[in-house]
């Protein structure tokens, strides 16, 4: 079975063009119930450059489905024999001001619209540089 990714390496995803904010937004909890943005912010915010995009992305599926520990091996193979959207997509460049920076071993770290670090990744020319999708066409 062919395993797709959404991995990227060497990659600086800038916030979205249509991004509402221009300085970067703790995303808010709706309820008492986590959204996606909680779930990529914490992971990332809390731990830059430790996990992959396909990390983050099957981690909060799996937290959001209550998939058993015991069955994360095989929900992970089958999470991604199908292709799935990227952290293009993710609600903390879209909508809360976070760029996303994937270094070369395709690790990723938030770095907020307004800092420094988020100056220098959008000027550095190594990189491949993307926008986070707009969230209007």
């Amino acid at each position: 079975m062919k395993l797709h990714t959404t991995n990227y390496n060497d990659t600086f995803i800038e916030v979205a063009e249509d991004c509402p904010v221009t300085t970067a937004e703790m995303p808010p909890l709706k309820g008492d119930k986590k959204t996606v943005a909680n779930y990529h912010f914490e992971m990332l915010y809390e731990h830059p450059y430790q996990f992959t995009s396909d990390d983050v992305i099957f981690q909060t599926y799996a937290v959001r489905n209550e998939i058993a520990k015991p069955d994360l091996d095989a929900a992970r193979q089958d999470f991604f024999s199908k292709g799935q959207p990227c952290l293009r997509t993710s609600p903390l460049a879209k909508r809360y001001g976070w760029g996303i920076h994937s270094d070369a071993q395709g690790r990723v770290a938030i770095y907020a619209c307004e800092s420094a670090g988020y100056r220098k990744l959008a000027g550095d020319k190594k990189l491949v540089h993307t926008r986070a999708m707009k969230t209007k066409r």
